[in-house]
């Protein structure tokens, strides 16, 4: 009964959104990049070196908003390397997203050891502060959501709301996913498709990266070796499970943050590995259930002349 309680309290709720956030940022980068028809398995890799990014910004700057910007230009960084791989040279995109992973898990590990000659932990760095918005919190019931909260909760709202806008408002959004179905056709009407590509899978590194810090300085104040922990996958499903759309995706990630949150939060009478695998088995039903029947863009991952 108490954990039935506190399934629906408002702890409950908080712990669920903060914990969407990393996968929301990743997911809707995922979108992004999808949509202008360039597959990305390399989120989860991308992910990792935005956390790494993040702690090794604010441990030269001992600021960790210097922290997120150093993440989220990683982040692009990363980006710009799968495109120019996929665009440029034609690689196979999801050779190239898998290859963007086990980079990721080797560069951090020496990385790490360089900088701090640790192995598999970094050094303690500053996090993120929280803040309180100051009329908003004076709102019944919802202002306790404005409340010592972390910046990045209100960033990621800012991001799914600009992300939707764009994508199904304006004549770039509408280009983007013209780009994704029918790039020749595109083309054709002048619209420079390798530059729109290049600039989504660029910003779905930027926001990979952005995720990723989240996880290495807000909460924690450190980085450890392999810290994402499968988060990217769960981005990837998420989008699928979203329909390829910004609000779909973070409404997606909600649901693997609720099942993490019960990992965590809530105490059930069964062994620990049950619990632990309860996030990774929601991907997987998600992805046999919806993978098959979800449609993307059309012209996802065919990059012939």
């Amino acid at each position: 009964m108490e954990n039935l309680s506190y399934l629906f309290s408002f702890d409950m709720l908080m712990t669920i959104l903060r914990l969407a956030i990393p996968i929301g940022l990743a997911a809707i980068g995922g979108t992004i990049c999808e949509r202008s028809g360039i597959i990305n398995l390399g989120i989860e890799g991308m992910m990792l070196l935005g956390a790494f990014g993040g702690v090794l910004g604010t441990h030269l700057t001992d600021n960790p908003w210097m922290g997120v910007l150093m993440a989220i230009f990683v982040g692009g960084l990363i980006g710009l390397l799968h495109a120019v791989l996929c665009i440029k040279f034609k690689t196979n995109q999801s050779v190239s997203g898998v290859g963007i992973n086990i980079l990721a898990t080797g560069l951090t590990v020496v990385l790490t050891r360089a900088v701090w000659k640790t192995d598999g932990i970094s050094g303690q760095v500053d996090q993120l502060p929280s803040i309180t918005i100051p009329v908003l919190q004076d709102i019944p019931f919802i202002g306790r959501i404005f409340v010592n909260q972390s910046p990045y909760l209100f960033i990621t709202i800012a991001v799914v709301a600009i992300a939707w806008f764009v994508m199904y408002k304006t004549k770039v959004g509408l280009r983007l996913r013209a780009i994704g179905d029918h790039p020749k056709a595109a083309e054709t009407v002048g619209i420079n498709v390798k530059k729109y590509r290049y600039v989504a899978v660029i910003i779905c590194g930027m926001l990979c990266g952005l995720g990723g810090a989240y996880l290495s300085i807000v909460q924690n104040n450190r980085f450890i070796n392999n810290m994402v922990a499968g988060r990217g996958f769960m981005a990837l499903a998420a989008n699928i499970f979203g329909g390829w759309n910004p609000l779909g995706s973070f409404l997606a990630s909600i649901v693997f943050a609720f099942a993490q949150a019960v990992r965590i939060k809530l105490s059930i009478n069964i062994p620990d590995q049950f619990v632990q695998m309860l996030p990774y088995v929601i991907t997987l039903l998600v992805l046999v259930g919806i993978g098959g029947k979800s449609k993307g863009p059309e012209a996802l991952g065919d990059m012939s002349d």
